[in-house]
């Protein structure tokens, strides 16, 4: 028997940061109900802290989806958070700069303000009934003791899910692997996956945190996304059809990629 495995797709956030890609509002509805009649599990559709625009997508998007959860992501701060709550998600997901680097170098703060912004940001939406996932930015460069104890907190303060994020795009799949058994063994949420293909691993990466016991992996049509891309759904779910049910079969998967190419005059799938 197969092992079941989410798909959710990041098009329409991560992906329209492929240089060059600016989508419209057609484009983006388009795309949404595309992913939705395809039974993908979680479409992450926009960023409601960019502004009225975006919002008015997302909420659109919300409203006329059947199958799909709709999830908007947001920075650590209750101005993100309220916008994101006017866009009546079904989720919120939190992304939270895990690493030194980005915590002391990109932020300038500190571990402990970086854990009191994260359960502070956590308890104000669960506040407003709503489901919360956290985001681990960076994760590929932190602490792996110090994401394990921020992971059992979340657990405990009962978030859906962790997404483990290799944002830079420096991974391996034997790396990978480690990362997200010593996470789960640490009492962890349930895990997902973002990759960034900067190695030419994402969709290797993310195999093998299906592996590691990951529940799901976030990927993009035609592996659009910032610098050399991510995840490839289309590739993904080839790589791994014989052996996990994700409700999308490949011949859907490429016809996916086909309908994203005409949608978004996307002529080729180089990244």
């Amino acid at each position: 028997m197969k092992q079941k495995a989410i798909l959710m797709d990041t098009t329409l956030r991560d992906g329209e940061q492929r240089p060059g890609c600016a989508f419209s509002h057609y484009q983006k509805l388009q795309v949404a109900m595309m992913l939705d009649g395809a039974g993908i599990y979680q479409i992450d559709a926009g960023t409601p802290a960019m502004g009225r625009e975006e919002c008015d997508i997302i909420r659109e998007i919300a409203a006329n989806r059947v199958y799909s959860n709709i999830s908007v992501w947001c920075r650590m701060n209750e101005r993100d958070l309220r916008q994101a709550i006017g866009c009546s998600p079904d989720n919120i997901h939190i992304s939270a700069p895990i690493s030194d680097s980005h915590i002391y170098s990109k932020l300038g703060k500190d571990k402990t303000w970086l854990k009191n912004e994260l359960f502070h940001s956590v308890e104000f939406v669960q506040d407003k009934g709503m489901t919360v996932t956290v985001g681990f930015e960076d994760a590929s460069r932190a602490d792996i003791n110090f994401m394990s104890e921020i992971s059992s907190e979340l657990r405990e303060r009962k978030v859906l899910r962790v997404q483990f994020s290799d944002t830079v795009g420096i991974l391996t799949p034997q790396r990978t692997y480690e990362y997200l058994t010593a996470l789960i063994r640490g009492g962890s949420p349930p895990i997902t996956f973002h990759g960034h293909n900067d190695l030419g691993m994402a969709v290797a990466n993310s195999i093998a945190a299906l592996r590691a016991g990951a529940v799901g992996i976030e990927a993009t049509l035609l592996g659009l996304g910032e610098r050399a891309g991510n995840c490839d759904l289309e590739k993904l779910v080839g790589a791994i059809s014989q052996t996990y049910d994700t409700g999308l079969t490949l011949d859907n998967a490429r016809l996916l990629s086909r309908k994203a190419r005409e949608i978004l005059c996307i002529c080729d799938s180089s990244q």
